[in-house]
């Protein structure tokens, strides 16, 4: 792992690149989260044992500890000189993030960041008990495949709701089932699963379509 530092709108933010590879998967943390969140940090480092890299990374805010996040321009601005410093190590990349660094990196995306495809760590498609303010207009306007994780117990997902707005993506957006899982993708204990069941299966379909798409 390297840590690294990438000027992005406001000031410089420091980033952590794990592994090496052809591909890279650029990931943002969720709002209450940085780079350092060990969920990002244990599928960072289990996905760049399987042959790419990952750069996880601080929006500005989080660089210099706010707690409230910047706003949507400055974060996207920094997904795109993330996205920069990236295509600079690797020859594809893959844009995402857990909950809002996933978001933002959508909305970079449908505004024309480059990429060759995105993944979503639980994307936060409406705020809890709002389900009728869906954040879904812009993700029509990305032509990369998308990949969502998603729990049934997502209080940022409303299962019936995401189901239909991958649906009405095509071909291009595949939804994958988490039974029971949370937007942390915590599962209860009747699941019989352990967080790290969870996550296993989390970096396996992650790399299986990295691999279907030959990234």
């Amino acid at each position: 792992m390297t840590e690294i530092s990438i000027d992005a709108p406001t000031a410089a933010v420091s980033a952590s690149l794990h592994g090496a590879g052809g591909t890279c998967l650029v990931l943002g943390h969720g709002a209450g989260g940085t780079r350092r969140s060990p969920f990002l940090v244990r599928c960072a480092e289990a996905i760049a044992a399987n042959g790419r890299s990952v750069l996880l990374y601080n929006f500005p805010y989080s660089e210099q500890r706010r707690k409230a996040p910047d706003p949507p321009a400055v974060l996207e601005a920094s997904v795109a000189a993330v996205a920069k410093a990236a295509r600079e190590r690797a020859d594809r990349i893959v844009l995402g993030g857990k909950s809002m660094g996933g978001r933002i990196a959508s909305q970079a995306a449908a505004q024309g960041v480059p990429c060759d495809g995105l993944v979503f760590l639980g994307y936060p498609l409406h705020p809890p008990g709002k389900p009728e303010r869906l954040r879904d207009a812009h993700l029509g306007h990305i032509t990369a495949p998308l990949l969502f994780l998603q729990g049934t117990r997502d209080v940022f997902a409303r299962w019936d709701l995401i189901e239909r707005v991958v649906a009405g993506l095509g071909e291009r957006a595949r939804l994958v089932r988490f039974d029971e899982a949370d937007h942390s993708f915590a599962v209860p204990r009747r699941s019989g699963l352990s967080a790290k069941d969870v996550e296993a299966r989390l970096v396996a379909e992650t790399l299986g379509w990295l691999e279907a798409r030959g990234l």
